[in-house]
């Protein structure tokens, strides 16, 4: 007789604190899931059970970096847990990410706490990259792709036999002295499963491999950095989750519990630093399977608490007897998503996919006053009760016609609506906001009440005639909506305020534009594949894709936006936001060759990749701002038995396709040599590693502008002046131990 699952309760709860304790015999079990069609167009997938995914998760505390080798993918840097993954180009908000179904959503004005930092590298289980072409099912509110993050799904023993497992993996980097340790612990039974995950990692500043400023004071009161130490880059994170699920039948019940705590993280191309980030999610989804399709239904809340100041490497105190405590900045965000979606099997060959979904975001940015100082004795509110909510639906049509052909249609509908509440800066000085003379008076008098109709569409095609060839072509239209920061952003007459406003790691300061229009971009995407009949001697894979983007928003001159900015004698520019138009394409070259085998010595294979980008702002004649230069990555892999090893070069062309108006920096080329080696057990995993091995100085094309130390928030000669790129990383030896149970 099946027993009551919610009578187990106490036992799961017991049992967890307990888990060391049982030494029973694993019971192989698969992971529970509902079956699901073909999802197309084929997204680039890595799961935990790939060997170079789990060579990647090792040595890492930034989950955007799992995506480093992944064809049209680069990375923007930012903190050490915050990387921005940029596909083809566009990047942050222009990306829909999805971690466990749930939309996350920066709460904070220089994006400190993207999306992926909200999962630890040792909890991802599987990832997914749509790179241009995305299923509307899978779109909504971005036009560059998207990324989707799970962590391991429920598993179940196959009758009442408990089923238990674990692992614990810690790491290390020399460079930056980074030290972490994961853990995870599971146990189920045929209708109950609990999983525990929990990750800590802590590091130091990194370091170049040579210098590139002088040594010295980091700033007035603050310690001594040499040449070579890249300031503000040590981070602090810790990262803890719970899922616990219910089976029956064919029906899967699965509550995930998450919790957050970054105590600091250092960004050394931004003039603050976080100095703490808080956050809470719960997420409930039903999956269930019936004889007409699949039916899921998920909701969600995440709640993130988030502070900056200045860290260890940037001045805090001010004023003529530095008796000024910085400049605080607090952000509240709130982010609730609804989710119900079906796909219903019409016949064997046609699948039909309807759903709708609601997010709800509600954001506070304010700035306390500090005493003593010119910031008071007002709080300044940057953004005040921001709303921002979407309301989607969509269809969409997946046709088999034969065993050559895969066809598929769809179309989504998405309303966004944005508003904000009135605002005032620290003082009268900032202007009085009841008075709609002033800019704060003018803000608020003004209707901020904003909808959009924004539709998406997308149409694919797949032709396989044999087991050699795969052919993929598709066009999709795709449409996002401008962030609350981008659009409410309001203070423009001051280099101080306008520099707290800043989501992009270029050292300028920013003032937003209410009247922003969504980005729609128009893409067209190829994509063909060739290799042997068995998949196992060769592949490659060629994909060249072409965007047109309407009302791309881009940086314009504060003085084409407002009448009036401040001037500056730092170098840097103040900035606000236009709608323009841009073209964006490239290709995508990625493949393996088997070189042979021997069996005293193993398996030889090669491994290729090249990405090809470019940007241009075809109404200003512009080139677009971070785009990766073309770059390749060669590789000689070896295996033997459960060693295995890899020798890499990745080569990077100069960065001179540079935007002239936030006064890009340009970067010279390089090449890198890395090597990876590994051993496995059958219940231990020993990873080592050397990235950068000849040590070579180079500086990070998408690393933006060095702000990591000093007088920051000045923009006079104190303050740090335009023209250091932020560094690439010197040599560094990795390693870490995973020991599973």
């Amino acid at each position: 007789m099946s027993r009551p699952v919610f009578s187990r309760i106490p036992l799961c709860a017991a049992l967890i604190f307990a888990y060391p304790a049982f030494a029973a015999e694993e019971v192989s079990a698969p992971p529970v899931t509902v079956a699901e069609p073909l999802l197309f167009p084929s997204p680039i997938g890595m799961t935990a059970d790939d060997a170079d995914f789990a060579r990647r998760r090792s040595s890492t505390g930034d989950t955007a970096s799992l995506f480093s080798e992944t064809p049209g993918v680069s990375l923007i840097g930012a903190g050490g847990v915050s990387s921005l993954p940029s596909i083809h180009g566009l990047a942050d908000d222009r990306i829909r990410i999805k971690v466990d179904g749930m939309d996350f959503i920066s709460a904070c004005v220089n994006h400190m706490n993207p999306p992926l930092s909200y999962i630890a590298p040792a909890n991802v289980a599987e990832a997914q990259v749509y790179a241009g072409i995305t299923p509307v099912s899978l779109g909504g509110d971005s036009i560059a792709g998207t990324l989707l993050v799970n962590s391991a799904a429920p598993e179940f023993s196959t009758d009442e036999t408990l089923l238990t497992k674990g692992q614990i993996s810690t790491f290390y980097r020399s460079n930056n002295h980074a030290r972490g340790v994961n853990l995870s612990a599971m146990f189920a039974d045929d209708q109950v499963s609990v999983r525990y995950t929990g990750s800590a990692v802590k590091a130091g500043n990194a370091e170049a491999a040579r210098n590139f400023k002088p040594a010295g004071k980091a700033a007035a009161r603050r310690g001594w950095l040499a040449g070579d130490e890249i300031g503000s880059t040590a981070y602090e994170a810790q990262n803890h989750a719970l899922d616990i699920a219910f089976k029956h039948e064919n029906h899967l019940l699965d509550l995930k519990l998450g919790l957050q705590h970054i105590p600091y993280q250092g960004f050394p191309n931004q003039r603050m630093d976080m100095t703490n980030n808080d956050s809470r999610q719960i997420n409930l989804r039903y999956v269930g399977q019936f004889d007409w399709g699949n039916l899921e239904a998920a909701i969600f809340n995440e709640h993130t608490r988030h502070s900056m100041q200045f860290g260890d490497d940037k001045r805090y105190w001010y004023g003529a007897a530095f008796n000024v405590a910085g400049m605080p900045m607090d952000t509240e965000g709130r982010n609730t998503g609804v989710t119900l979606k079906a796909d219903v099997l019409l016949s064997e060959s046609d699948t039909l996919r309807v759903g709708t979904e609601y997010r709800r975001y509600r954001l506070d940015d304010w700035w306390s006053p500090v005493a003593n100082s010119g910031m008071g004795p007002n709080t300044f509110w940057n953004i005040r009760n921001g709303q921002r909510d979407r309301y989607a639906a969509y269809t969409e049509w997946e046709s088999r016609w034969n065993k050559e052909w895969t066809t598929l249609i769809g179309l989504r509908h998405e309303t966004v609506k944005m508003n904000t509440g009135a605002i005032q800066g620290y003082s009268a000085g900032y202007g009085n906001p009841n008075n709609p003379a002033t800019i704060p008076g003018a803000f608020n008098a003004s209707d901020r009440s904003k909808t959009d109709h924004n539709l998406d569409f997308t149409v694919l095609t797949r032709f396989t005639p044999d087991a050699e060839k795969t052919f993929e072509a598709g066009y999709a239209i795709k449409t996002r909506s401008p962030n609350l920061y981008e659009r409410y952003v309001w203070s423009n007459n001051n280099s101080m305020v306008m520099n707290m406003n800043n989501w992009v790691g270029d050292g300028n300061g920013y003032v937003g534009n209410p009247d922003l229009k969504p980005e729609t971009a128009h893409t067209v995407s190829l994509a063909a594949k060739w290799q042997d009949a068995e998949n196992s001697a060769w592949n490659l894979r060629v994909a060249p894709y072409y965007s047109y983007v309407r009302d791309y928003i881009d940086a314009a001159p504060c003085t084409q936006i407002y009448a009036t900015c401040p001037t500056r004698g730092d170098g840097f520019v103040n900035l606000s936001l236009a709608n323009q138009n841009a073209r964006l394409y490239g290709v995508d070259i990625s493949g393996r060759l088997a070189l042979g085998s021997v069996d005293s010595l193993g398996a030889f294979s090669a491994t290729g990749l090249l990405n090809v980008t470019r940007g241009k702002n075809i109404t200003t004649g512009d080139d677009l701002y971070n785009i990766m230069p073309t770059n390749a990555t060669l590789a000689l892999e070896h295996r033997l038995g459960n060693w295995s090893n890899r020798l890499e070069t990745k080569m990077v062309s100069a960065k001179t396709r540079v935007q002239a108006t936030r006064k890009e920096l340009q970067t010279g080329g390089y090449a890198l040599l890395n090597f990876t080696s590994s051993y496995a057990w059958k219940q231990v995993r020993l990873d080592f590693g050397i990235e950068n091995l000849l040590d070579k100085h180079y500086a990070n094309p998408l690393g933006g502008a060095y702000l990591g130390q000093g007088d920051t928030m000045a923009s006079g000669a104190t303050a740090p002046q335009h023209g250091t790129s932020v560094p690439g990383w010197g040599r560094s030896i990795n390693t870490s131990v995973t020991v599973m149970f």
